[in-house]
């Protein structure tokens, strides 16, 4: 049986809920749609999960009227894709970031050629997990999470077929939980209807009940992604190992790209701990990641985990560099002191440029507006 988001699945650009900066009336796809049918170009769309990207895929292939073949990074191999390059299909690559580069560079001459249409999707910046010369072939689309107006009409919609009535604050709570996701509503929504009396109303602990149940059944398929992700940092933030190693094994036990992971390790060893060994620490783990891969990078994850949240933690750096950067942003570029200015030629040192300037005199060497600003507090 399918599952009940397949069945709702929108077919036609005119049923896709959401995204309105994409396919609404003046939206790039549907743009693309109405005038570039021949030479329709290859997209990166790029966002969380459950907001349309494989729908949206499915809907330009069925417009455009060409073969559609979809695959998954993690399961395909190149030699599948190349299999079925007849007629300039349109290949859809879910998960494509966990494409390494050998492989995507296998696609970039299809992609050239025009033999295929590409449309990979993606929940990670492709600027990171896609190599430059695919980038910069296809077109980046960014989508969204759903906003409660747009979720809202996917739960009457699902409610309709389900011939099932929710209460006002169920529904609240619901559009709530499902944190943007059209995924997590449709398969909460259809899990509660199944707990609810012959009143075939949904209460609140009909969702919640739901909820619990979806967690053991659907939690492989990364709909707690961004709670875990959230919780995995404030844990280590918190210098709880515990939570921290709980938490990091929930989101392996579940699938989490080990590499994702590492790189949040990467950059939470910049903002939140003292010492500068921890981005040290960090980035041996990222790399014992790629050599190793799973199941035993799952190790070196572990390792690298006790140490950061074990780590005393400081976030002067960082807390000094957004202050800093709120400044270039409120004044622009403000006049640099002509006392750090190099007096490169002579006119520049007649005027006073670098005159007097000594490393090892204190004093403020940020400009005028700014003098004695504290960004970084000792």
């Amino acid at each position: 049986m399918k599952p009940l988001a397949d069945i709702l699945r929108p077919s036609k650009l005119s049923e896709f809920i959401g995204q309105e900066h994409l396919v609404g009336a003046d939206g790039i796809i549907t743009k693309l749609l109405k005038n570039q049918i021949i030479n329709f170009p290859s997209l990166i769309l790029w966002g969380p999960s459950g907001v349309g990207k494989t729908t949206l895929a499915r809907i330009i292939a069925r417009e455009l009227k060409k073969p559609f073949f979809e695959f998954s990074a993690v399961n395909t191999k190149t030699k599948d894709i190349e299999n079925v390059i007849i007629n300039n299909p349109i290949i859809f690559l879910d998960e494509i970031h966990r494409f390494n580069k050998a492989q995507q560079d296998k696609l970039l001459p299809h992609v050239e050629k025009g033999n295929i249409i590409l449309i990979g999707a993606t929940t990670e910046n492709p600027s990171f997990e896609v190599i430059s010369p695919l980038l910069s072939r296809s077109r980046v689309l960014i989508l969204t999470q759903l906003d409660e107006k747009n979720l809202t009409k996917i739960a009457n919609k699902t409610l309709k077929y389900l011939k099932i009535k929710i209460e006002k604050d169920a529904l609240k709570f619901l559009l709530e939980v499902s944190n943007g996701d059209a995924r997590i509503l449709i398969n909460t929504l259809e899990v509660a209807s199944s707990l609810t009396s012959n009143l075939r109303l949904l209460t609140i602990n009909n969702i919640e009940q739901a909820l619990q149940k979806r967690a053991l059944s659907f939690d492989k398929h990364g709909d707690n992604y961004y709670d875990t992700i959230s919780a995995f940092i404030k844990s280590m933030r918190a210098s709880d190992v515990d939570a921290s190693l709980y938490y990091l094994a929930r989101m392996v036990a579940t699938g989490q790209d080990p590499l994702y992971i590492a790189r949040r390790m990467v950059v939470f060893a910049s903002e939140d701990v003292a010492s500068p060994t921890a981005l040290v620490v960090a980035n041996s783990v990222f790399q014992a990641c790629q050599q190793v891969g799973l199941p035993e990078c799952q190790e070196n994850l572990a390792a690298g985990v006790v140490y950061l949240a074990l780590a005393k933690k400081d976030r002067r750096a960082y807390d000094g560099f957004m202050s800093a950067l709120a400044d270039v942003h409120q004044f622009g570029n403000l006049p640099i002191p002509l006392l750090i200015k190099n007096p490169v030629t002579k006119l520049m040192k007649d005027v006073g440029c670098g005159k007097n300037y000594d490393m090892y005199t204190k004093q403020s060497l940020l400009p005028e507006k700014l003098k004695g600003k504290k960004y970084f507090k000792i």
